[in-house]
């Protein structure tokens, strides 16, 4: 049972989607697991065979727990990646499927890539050794991969649906009907994401009162985020700094960005407030990481947690990974993304546990200010407000600017006022030269 959170002891067992004698990959998705803030689908993290189940659906457990046995399967582990060929499954009105497949680079060969790319495509089975990476040093980025999948030469009947494996066993095993379903994936490629989200949607009403199911598990949230704010202001030595920022640039930058997009494709503000927090916690690196059994671990990549509030009540803050190498409009197709799975109750384990820093917008509610409390065992949160009017002076001159309100809380043991006081003002300068918010290396 992983830890979702620093204030997790236990979670629920909801529902296992591997059965003893499948072959898994790393990072696939093989249970959901229901905590007191949401909905989980835990990912396996070694290769081989499912040997056996050792705790049943419904059972709370403590976290640690062992929840299955995998026999390592040497075939799988000697690549860096699990696929051994490239596979893009199409299903039609027969279910009929087709697989496409290329070379795989060879035991020997070592593949860099980006996380992100690394679980795209893991579930849309691309071997990673037949991608050129257009990163830095060559590294595979997502891009990369949604390039290869959409490539002309793997083609698609018409009237059929492409789908990944992954997202193909699932519908079979929930009883889905494939073709109904929207894909957001590559290309339109259904994905396990999609998958989750139909059967949210088409989910019977239980038969309990909603209201009262959803009060119940709406308290048990509130009872959650309470103990861990409240372990949170106990234990961290919490400073907070505030700075006021100019928009102006960043919003004229947008509007010409937004003018060449479709309106599906267009970016929101937040994202350029997402991308600036990255390139400063790229930059001082002391305010991204943890703080575990008395010292500072700091973290060589940037998965943004990003604060999602639920329909239901609560909040979640899972994490959009290596954020600073994302672009504006990649970060808004991730947030988009993250939002719907949250809301969906199909988030990632490695989603909820991996965030080093995270990001609080409470602009749409009308707040200019916000302080608040760090995630454990992060150091450090930022904050912003909504954008305002006000009177703001440049080189003398008198004139009414769109500007913004960031804090930062920040855990006094990894970094102090001053090294807090320059990462605002990093995020002020990514704001005021917003080009420099479209850099990925």
């Amino acid at each position: 049972m992983p830890a979702l959170g620093a204030e997790m002891d236990a979670g629920t067992l909801v529902r296992w989607l591997v059965k003893a004698g499948d072959r898994v990959a790393t990072g696939d998705i093989v249970a959901e697991v229901e905590t007191d803030k949401a909905t989980v689908q835990v990912e396996v993290f070694e290769a081989g065979v499912i040997e056996s189940l050792l705790v049943p659906e419904g059972e709370r457990v403590p976290v640690g727990t062992p929840l299955a046995r995998v026999k390592a399967a040497t075939d799988i582990s000697a690549v860096p990646v699990s696929p051994t060929a490239r596979r893009l499954v199409t299903v039609g009105n027969d279910a009929a499927a087709t697989t496409a497949t290329r070379e795989p680079a060879g035991p020997a060969a070592t593949v860099h890539a980006t996380p992100t790319a690394r679980r795209l495509a893991q579930e849309l089975r691309i071997d990673l050794g037949g991608v050129l990476g257009t990163g830095v040093g060559g590294v595979i980025t997502r891009a990369d991969v949604e390039g290869v999948a959409r490539a002309p030469s793997q083609p698609v009947a018409a009237g059929r649906l492409l789908a990944s494996p992954f997202a193909r066993r699932i519908a079979r095993d929930r009883g889905i009907d494939i073709s109904a379903v929207q894909g957001t994936g590559p290309a339109g490629a259904v994905i396990a994401a999609d998958i989750a989200r139909e059967e949210s949607r088409a989910r019977p009403a239980p038969a309990t009162t909603p209201l009262l199911a959803a009060a119940t598990r709406t308290d048990a949230r509130r009872r959650a985020i309470a103990a861990a704010m409240e372990r949170s202001k106990r234990e961290i030595p919490h400073y907070y700094l505030g700075a006021t920022v100019d928009m102006t640039n960043a919003l004229d930058w947008l509007a010409r960005e937004n003018a060449k997009r479709p309106v599906s494709g267009r970016i929101l503000y937040a994202a350029l407030l997402m991308k600036a927090v990255a390139l400063a916690a790229r930059e001082l690196p002391e305010l991204n990481g943890y703080w575990v059994d008395g010292s500072f671990r700091q973290s060589a990549a940037v998965h943004l947690g990003v604060a999602i509030s639920l329909r239901e009540g609560g909040l979640v803050a899972p994490a959009i990974h290596d954020a600073d190498r994302m672009d504006p409009g990649q970060l808004m197709a991730a947030l988009r993304d993250l939002a719907a799975r949250a809301r969906a109750g199909s988030l990632r384990s490695s989603e909820m546990s991996d965030p080093t820093i995270t990001v609080t917008n409470l602009g749409e509610q009308g707040v200019e200010t916000v302080f608040p409390i760090i995630f454990a065992p992060q150091v450090a949160i930022v904050g912003f407000g909504r954008i305002v009017e006000r009177p703001w002076a440049v080189k003398g001159m008198l004139s009414v600017s769109p500007v913004i309100t960031a804090s930062l809380a920040a855990d006094h043991r990894s970094s102090d006022g001053h090294r807090g006081g320059l990462f605002l003002r990093a995020i002020e300068r990514f704001l005021m030269e917003p080009e420099s918010l479209c850099r990925t290396t």
